[in-house]
């Protein structure tokens, strides 16, 4: 016997009735397609406002980004300039597309890339914080964003 069939036998009264009965109605009240908008508004504005601290004007990487990147980030294996650069610009893209549902699925995954970084190699003590933007991330990759997308217009999964 598979477990929803175990549900389905079981007694259709007392606590446990009531809990699964209550349970299916918020299945059809919360579905994927809100879970995923609330999941690309989240993420999105996580790191759009980080990316807005990075530049001046509309896309201008400031000083004091490329500053923060040579003395307190320091990633490995590419330069402060171009690091300071990439996560600017990746900061305003991937939010935007993730708000108007366009290539979601790659763009969360690229969050998720910019999330293991940040974990990995600048901030390592806090995983509570990344392990929530990253929890968000994976639903997105995994599930897609939800009806309310470009992409599903486009007919793109």
């Amino acid at each position: 016997m598979n477990p929803t069939s175990a549900l389905s036998a079981a007694p259709s009264r007392g606590w446990r009735a009531a809990w699964n009965r209550t349970t299916e109605r918020l299945d059809g009240w919360i579905g994927h397609d809100l879970i995923a908008l609330a999941a690309r508004l989240a993420l999105a504005g996580i790191f759009f406002q980080s990316g807005r601290t990075k530049v001046e004007g509309l896309l201008t990487v400031s000083d004091n980004a490329i500053a923060l990147f040579e003395d307190e980030y320091q990633l490995p294996f590419v330069s402060a300039d171009i690091a300071a650069h990439l996560a600017a610009y990746s900061e305003h893209l991937f939010p935007l597309l993730l708000v108007v549902g366009l290539a979601t699925r790659v763009s969360a995954a690229a969050l998720l890339a910019m999330t293991l970084v940040i974990q990995v190699f600048v901030y390592p003590a806090a995983c509570p914080t990344h392990l929530s933007w990253a929890a968000l991330a994976l639903y997105l990759v995994a599930r897609g964003g939800g009806a309310w997308t470009l992409d599903r217009r486009l007919g793109i999964r």
